[in-house]
């Protein structure tokens, strides 16, 4: 069977095929980055205006790619939430004309399922039951994961997302948007022991997050740095890195505590943060000393795509969790919707 699915919830443009058997056959992207550059984050109706003029060509894109033509496609899938509810209405309105104009079944998709089954894309694939950091702009979560469709939360952020500290912290060091790359990338240049940071929650009894006062940390730090004088680049790549590290030791210790409650040795890390390369690095360290394995999303898939919607839509036909016989046309987005009401 071939799915085509589409990705609109933020300001990621995707399209993608993927065949229940054969994996992924073709996908194409179009990020709105340079658009949002100049407003220093996403303007959502901005948003939802590009969604409009890039989704069909990159439909078209993807059938020439995988050299199918549209009575090839079996089922339509797409991003019903969460996320940016006019984002999400484009994506949504798209495929359910699509499937209804041909006759197709179309499957809503959870935006984190589709990244929390990403890592299968990869070419090697993590079994079940596993332990997924999923780690964005907009979530922050540490699930234990049975199967498809069968999702445990333990523990999540209580405030802000680690990839909202990201890109805030760089927003006050003056660093371009996306921030989050931006600090990384600085952060190389950095000592990540220069400044003591806090590592909200660290050491809590459960497994929940807290940014938000790191955040504020970054920002008394980088007013005590500027009493002495102007922030000099050195100045801002150790605070940079210092900030990172803080993020990461976080991140890590909390995941590696579920590990160890869970007594599971498969790790699967998804999201945007999951591309960060200190994390990467952090946690392959520490699972090999738990004598476990940690999976990744391939590095172009980390984002939002129209693959991780299609190969959720796959998943779960594969599981029998579809109705491929509703003919049910009507579609409601959800900007705010739970993954355990998925």
């Amino acid at each position: 069977m071939n799915i085509i699915g589409f990705e609109s919830s933020c300001d990621e443009t995707g399209v993608a095929i993927v065949n229940t058997e054969k994996g992924l056959l073709a996908h194409a992207l179009h990020s709105q980055i340079a658009m949002h550059q100049a407003y220093g984050g996403v303007v959502p109706e901005l948003a939802s205006r590009d969604h409009i003029r890039r989704v069909l060509p990159l439909t078209r894109e993807v059938l020439e790619q995988s050299g199918l033509t549209i009575k090839d496609i079996h089922a339509v899938a797409y991003t019903a939430g969460p996320g940016l509810a006019g984002a999400l209405l484009v994506g949504a309105s798209v495929a359910q004309a699509f499937a209804w104009t041909h006759n197709l079944p179309a499957i809503p998709i959870h935006h984190l399922e589709g990244h929390l089954l990403s890592p299968m894309l990869a070419d090697e694939v993590p079994g079940f039951p596993f332990v997924a950091l999923l780690v964005s702009g907009g979530h922050t979560q540490i699930m234990r994961v049975n199967g498809v469709g069968q999702y445990e939360l333990l523990g999540e952020t209580l405030d802000d997302a680690a990839g909202e500290a990201f890109d805030k912290s760089a927003k006050l060091m003056g660093l371009p948007y996306p921030g989050g790359p931006a600090l990384s990338r600085l952060a190389e240049k950095g000592d990540p022991a220069a400044y003591a940071l806090p590592r909200p929650m660290m050491h809590s009894a459960d497994l929940n997050f807290s940014f938000s006062g790191l955040k504020t940390a970054v920002l008394t730090t980088l007013r005590k740095i500027e009493q002495g004088g102007p922030l000099g680049e050195q100045d801002r790549a150790n605070l940079a890195a210092s900030a990172q590290q803080a993020i990461v030791d976080v991140l890590g210790y909390k995941v590696i505590k579920a590990m160890k409650q869970t007594k599971l040795k498969r790790l699967v890390v998804a999201g945007g943060v999951g591309a960060n390369s200190q994390l990467r690095s952090y946690l392959r360290s520490e699972m090999a000393k738990q004598g476990g394995q940690v999976f990744f999303p391939p590095l172009a898939l980390c984002t939002d795509n129209g693959a991780m919607i299609a190969h959720a839509a796959a998943e779960r036909v594969k599981a029998g969790l579809v109705d491929l016989n509703s003919g049910a046309y009507a579609f409601k987005v959800k900007p705010r919707w739970e993954l355990s009401e998925a």
